[in-house]
């Protein structure tokens, strides 16, 4: 039989963070605390916040299962509970397709209401996801008592509150990761936006190094620009120029390759100042710097797998793309806040403007080894200020002459 309203506990965890990994949910009848249904998993090795997004999932389609149309959920997890509200941004991108996940199943409900709650009045779910941890690690099973705790929660977002409609509406919005004030909180649109609200980011590429042309990795090695670099560092400004007459910052990774491209730029526009900016630079290639593709196969096949295979795992001595992407993050945050509805040229390398484009397209770590960035090739994007993205060009390159 159907029942109206429930009360869905959930929690999640890891041991080490991540670490063996697995999640709780409990549903239960808001008036006499019979337990309703027990939802409980190991998922693996994962995270503390993917776990407890995992339990609140769960925990949703058992109620679903039920028949409700009204779920209290409460959980022991500050940071799911207010991204759900919409109070908090969900900057972290394995979470981003959990919360749109969630999103889905808040939209089946008539009501939902987000509420936190300490730990020890989540003693179930708490219990649940412990016993799913053990598993993840191979222990032996613990006996999981229930408990009962009806009490009344604070309602965060109830069906008729204005935190209700930002909730469904933020965390519905994380169904789509671009790159705006949060990268995963904005709503998909066919419907064009102003381009005068907007901030525009130029991204281009540095022009041609020896070392591009002879398909080195090139990390944080200060690798000058090439005869045929500077050239297209020429070419690259006036086009620049062309599509953003008025810029209001030119940015630079401070290695001498990209300086020198902004340098160019900048004077194209007027004698802009380039800003060297730290988190613009080169993805640390650590002992594969200076060796090319084909060496870096012969000496490191292992490595050169795995780091092919999972953006967190770095080249001997360097940095994973995981690393990088977080830099990026930090950057594009940065540019958003400093230049609202202007327009800003960011002169740096491959790995950071993939990353960058990657977030934007809300694409998968796929799509860093399949998209190919010319030297000095140009992207344009438009930011909106809540989280509204428009990826207008990649790689353009209709400034350089053919090879």
């Amino acid at each position: 039989m159907a029942v109206r309203a429930v009360v869905m506990e959930a929690d999640g965890g890891s041991r080490g963070n991540p670490g063996p990994a697995g999640y709780g949910a409990v549903v239960r009848d808001p008036a006499s605390g019979e337990v309703l249904a027990e939802r409980a998993e190991a998922i693996g090795t994962a995270t503390n916040n993917v776990a407890e997004y995992r339990g609140l999932i769960a925990g949703l389609e058992a109620a679903a299962e039920l028949g409700a149309v009204e779920v209290d959920a409460r959980m022991d997890s500050k940071l799911v509970v207010e991204q759900m509200c919409g109070r908090w941004q969900i900057k972290h991108p394995g979470l981003r397709p959990l919360a749109a996940r969630a999103a889905a199943l808040v939209d089946r409900f008539d009501t939902v209401r987000f509420s936190w709650i300490p730990r020890e009045r989540n003693r179930h779910a708490d219990a649940l996801a412990n016993a799913a941890m053990d598993a993840a690690a191979g222990k032996p099973p613990r006996p999981v008592a229930a408990s009962v705790d009806v009490a009344p929660s604070r309602p965060v977002a109830a069906a008729d509150s204005p935190a209700r409609a930002q909730a469904r509406e933020v965390a519905a919005r994380a169904a789509t990761r671009t790159a705006g004030s949060d990268p995963a909180t904005t709503k998909a649109s066919w419907e064009p936006r102003p381009t005068f609200t907007a901030t525009r980011l130029i991204l281009v590429r540095h022009g041609e190094t020896e070392w591009t042309v002879q398909h080195r990795y090139a990390g944080r090695a200060d690798v000058p620009l090439s005869e045929s670099g500077q050239a297209q560092a020429r070419a690259t400004a006036t086009r620049v120029a062309a599509l953003a007459p008025s810029v209001a910052a030119v940015l630079s990774s401070p290695l001498s390759r990209c300086t020198a491209t902004a340098e160019a730029i900048a004077g194209a526009l007027g004698d802009l100042p380039v800003r060297p900016q730290d988190d613009w630079i080169e993805c640390d290639f650590g002992d594969w710097d200076g060796h090319t593709f084909a060496e870096v196969r012969d000496r490191w096949p292992g490595e050169l797998d795995a780091w092919l295979a999972s953006t967190r795992i770095a080249p001997p001595g360097g940095e994973s793309f995981t690393e990088v992407g977080q830099r990026v993050d930090r950057a594009m945050a940065a540019l958003r806040e400093a230049y609202p509805g202007e327009t800003v040229v960011v002169v740096s390398h491959v790995s950071p403007i993939k990353l960058a484009l990657r977030d934007a397209l809300d694409a998968s770590d796929a799509f860093l080894h399949r998209l190919y960035l010319d030297a000095a090739g140009i992207s344009v994007l438009d930011m909106w200020p809540d989280g509204g993205v428009a990826v207008r060009s990649v790689n353009d390159t209709a400034h350089l002459p053919a090879h």
